[in-house]
């Protein structure tokens, strides 16, 4: 299925990364770009509406409404140990923020998988897609929103 020109992007990136370690190097340096959801969008304690569910490292995901429509993503990780999860954070932020709703609320749940491989544990998975759902469901909210207000 075809994904949006950012998260190509990054796709094509991995892909084309054929040794292991290597991709794992990329990985802990896109997570390394994380950057914590800003103050003035959310503070201790988050509010548990916008935990994803199962992900082992206590993510989180807010959306905000650009002027031209589209939504800026924002994303705390809890869990100090949670590569994979600020890794993800990067890429759903970088490749969707600023795209138009309907190509953002057509990305499947499989993106980790494609990002990621199948080295990641079950509870793992879980969570990024979880992570890749939320942030579905905010561009579907923001669609639906946008349909009634017309």
């Amino acid at each position: 299925m075809p994904v949006p020109r950012k998260i190509e992007g990054f796709l094509e990136v991995l892909q084309s990364v054929g040794d292991r370690q290597d991709r794992i190097e990329l990985l802990i340096e896109i997570a390394d770009r994380f950057r914590e959801v800003p103050s003035e969008v959310a503070t201790r304690p988050f509010d548990p509406r916008h935990l994803i569910p199962h992900c082992e490292s206590e993510a989180y995901v807010w959306s905000l409404s650009e002027s031209d429509g589209s939504l800026k993503f924002f994303f705390a990780v809890e869990n100090p140990q949670g590569i994979s999860a600020r890794a993800m954070a990067v890429i759903l932020d970088e490749g969707l923020s600023g795209e138009p709703l309907e190509e953002v609320a057509k990305v499947e749940n499989d993106l980790p998988l494609e990002i990621f491989g199948r080295e990641l544990s079950m509870g793992k998975t879980m969570g990024l897609n979880g992570m890749v759902a939320m942030v579905r469901l905010a561009a579907v909210r923001a669609l639906g929103a946008r349909t009634l207000g017309e």
